[in-house]
């Protein structure tokens, strides 16, 4: 069995003297969805952000196989073709979608890679609703059209692994739906995604396999169709699904 893309053991994160994450062990193997759902404040935009390099850890992280010896810059991991959509998607919202798009691509760019025209092309293909806006102002969006823009900017990069920090938030049902068959279509594409999120019905839906986090640690872990029969899952995430979700996903 191949290594996995992403692998960290004992992981912990602290803010001063307290610790938001606390011996977190993960990995996200080639091809698969991952999601990683709880509360707010369980500490899962901590953890994804740490594993992004934008916070200090302590505990063992390895990125394709290769432990580092020392926590890797966002810039080091986005060469590694690895990204990160953060749950503000952080447009730049006077640019035109399609400028907003082209800076997904400026990394690979500055390495000699010239086939930005030939993505460009791919992600408005996934992305139809793109293209028909691609010279409106990014900021003059819906919020399903900003969530989209942030996919297909990061998709710019050509990740192996994308981390998605909440990408159905403040979206209505349909829209919902339609980003987590995205989701799905990214997993075909050959992009394996460590997904975060609040909708634990739709998340645990899509994935291959799931964490739950609360207070900081992940307190059950299995494969997406089991935790979906887990007691305790479905009890505390799954059984009051609003019935909105359940009309946007079913």
């Amino acid at each position: 069995m191949s290594a996995p893309l992403l692998a960290c053991e004992s992981l912990s994160v602290a803010y001063g003297k307290i610790d938001a994450v606390r011996g977190v062990t993960l990995e996200v193997r080639e091809g698969q969805v991952v999601t990683i759902v709880g509360p707010n404040g369980a500490g899962k935009t901590t953890l994804l952000s740490a594993l992004m390099g934008l916070l200090p850890i302590a505990g063992r992280v390895s990125y394709f196989g290769v432990r580092a010896a020392r926590q890797p810059s966002v810039e080091d991991l986005v060469r590694q073709r690895i990204g990160l959509i953060p749950e503000k998607r952080e447009l730049f919202s006077t640019l035109s979608v399609e400028d907003n798009v082209r800076l997904g691509a400026f990394d690979r760019w500055r390495c000699g890679e010239r086939d930005g025209a030939q993505t460009l092309e791919g992600v408005f293909s996934l992305f139809p609703r793109l293209r028909e806006r691609r010279t409106q102002q990014a900021g003059t969006l819906s919020g399903g059209e900003r969530q989209m823009l942030a996919m297909g900017r990061a998709l710019m990069g050509k990740p192996r692994l994308l981390m998605m920090d909440e990408p159905s938030l403040g979206l209505a049902p349909l829209i919902i739906a339609e980003v987590f068959r995205i989701i799905e279509s990214l997993r075909e594409r050959g992009v394996s995604v460590l997904l975060v999120e609040q909708n634990a019905r739709a998340a645990i839906r899509v994935a291959d396999y799931g964490y739950v986090m609360e207070a900081g640690a992940f307190v059950l872990q299995g494969p997406a169709a089991d935790l979906a029969k887990n007691d305790r899952v479905v009890e505390a995430y799954l059984g009051v699904a609003r019935a909105a979700d359940q009309e946007g996903l079913g």
